[in-house]
């Protein structure tokens, strides 16, 4: 299925009932990052076999109204829309297998370090722009090509009071693992949790 370009958020709404499960690249043309996420996404759809998902573009230099919806402040940026609902992001540029394991839902499994094929747990990540080592979770989750939902929880209020009430703790970042959590970049408990070998 061909990456769709669209023009604007009405035409967004439009193509939100098409599908369960849709996905919106935000690029800017012209952008190394923005054209390197393009690529690798371009590349994983072409290798997914069952596509039960629809593949959206908008280049931010000329459709405005779209990324302000969302609280978008950079690009390239993934959207995620599910049933018509925004439910997360995926910033940067990753590599094609990353991208593959979000859109192959259907596939549920990731590449350990040795190349074993493990299932994938539900990641949820909580964290703020300005944190390094939330920034560092972030990466280190890409590496072993397992995807996650980001929540910046210096926007979103009542997920950050959901996660002091779970936790006790106000730092970030934290991280929810199929239920449990984890507090910083614990990666010991991480690895464990993920079924990645622990060095």
């Amino acid at each position: 299925m061909e990456m769709t370009h669209i023009k604007s958020h009405d035409e967004l709404l439009k193509n939100l009932d098409k599908k369960d499960d849709v996905y919106l690249l935000l690029y800017k043309e012209g952008s190394d990052l923005s054209e390197c996420a393009k690529k690798n996404i371009e590349k994983a759809d072409k290798e997914v076999a069952e596509k039960n998902y629809m593949l959206l573009a908008a280049n931010v230099k000329e459709v405005r109204d779209i990324h302000p919806n969302y609280g978008i402040k950079t690009v390239p940026m993934l959207i995620h829309f599910q049933k018509g609902k925004f439910t997360k992001t995926v910033a940067g540029c990753n590599n094609p297998e990353y991208y593959k394991n979000i859109f192959g839902n259907i596939t549920l499994s990731a590449t350990g370090k040795n190349g074993e094929t493990k299932k994938i747990p539900r990641v949820t990540v909580y964290s703020t722009p300005s944190c390094p080592w939330c920034n560092k979770l972030k990466q280190y989750l890409r590496e072993n090509n397992i995807p996650f939902r980001d929540i910046d929880v210096s926007k979103d209020t009542n997920a950050a009071q959901e996660m002091v009430k779970r936790t006790g703790q106000q730092g970030v970042p934290q991280a929810e693992i199929n239920g449990q959590w984890i507090i910083g970049f614990d990666k010991p408990k991480i690895d464990k949790l993920l079924g990645l070998t622990v060095k």
